[in-house]
């Protein structure tokens, strides 16, 4: 089994880059995050003519997140429940044997703005909701765009990030809080090079300089961290003309004894 998760900053625009990665990689669930598409615009027909279900939860310019599987896609959640938020951010479903739930943490915006308390009430409700899911369900997958960067190896430069949102304090016991329900990072579950990132900003060369953030990942319950034979960031679409800020992160899982 392959899971996969890829911010693309607008699936109108990557839908072609997306279709060929579909059929390089062919994971057998992905996880998009800022689809930025409201419903009826979403690519269902494109997308079935290379073997995937899809379920999807969009609004117009912003957020948005799908779920496209290779198997049917049963119990769809859309949202977290119990959250009053009209914001579309969060999607779940079930296939082949594993829940799987898509994510798009806010962002944000600043230590000292509205949106970061919104930020962190987000995660802190989203923790309340996927405990119970790990409890229920054994085999769960959450992956997504998370805008937290665990630790200060998973940022090109902390001097320069310190103070910042995605790398604070706060932020990052949010993640170590969703750890401790019992779920496991699968980047970190192997041996990685050094300066493994995920996303890079579109100015100052930093692509080149490989100046960025591992943000974006694929954590899972303590069954499929057993399975799990490797995880990796696929670097390649980020090169591509007129690319998504954000690269695919994909996990491989041997199948259950």
């Amino acid at each position: 089994m392959k899971l996969a998760t890829w911010n693309v900053n607008s699936l109108r625009v990557r839908l072609p880059q997306v279709l060929a990665w579909l059929q390089t990689q062919q994971p057998d669930v992905l996880a998009l995050q800022e689809t930025k598409l409201e419903d009826h615009l979403f690519p269902v027909a494109e997308l079935a003519a290379l073997g995937y279900h899809a379920a999807f939860s969009g609004q117009k310019t912003y957020n948005g997140v799908a779920l496209l599987s290779r198997q049917p896609l049963q119990d769809v959640q859309l949202g977290v429940p119990g959250l009053a938020d009209d914001q579309r951010r969060v999607l779940a479903a079930t296939t082949g044997g594993v829940r799987v739930v898509c994510l798009y943490v806010p962002n944000g915006q600043a230590l000292d703005s509205p949106k970061y308390a919104y930020k962190l009430n987000w995660l802190a409700a989203v923790r309340n909701w996927l405990q119970a899911e790990v409890t229920v369900h054994g085999r769960v997958a959450v992956m997504g765009d998370f805008n937290v960067a665990p630790e200060d190896r998973d940022v090109y430069s902390p001097a320069r990030w310190a103070g910042q949102v995605l790398v604070s304090d706060p932020e990052r016991a949010a993640f170590r809080a969703l750890l401790d329900i019992g779920l496991h990072d699968a980047l970190r579950l192997h041996d990685q090079p050094e300066r493994v990132f995920s996303w890079w900003n579109y100015g100052r060369l930093a692509l080149a300089r490989n100046w960025g953030l591992r943000i974006d990942h694929i954590l899972v319950s303590a069954t499929l961290a057993g399975e799990c034979q490797g995880c990796t960031v696929d670097t390649g679409p980020r090169h591509h003309e007129r690319p998504s800020d954000h690269a695919p992160v994909l996990a491989t899982f041997a199948a259950p004894a």
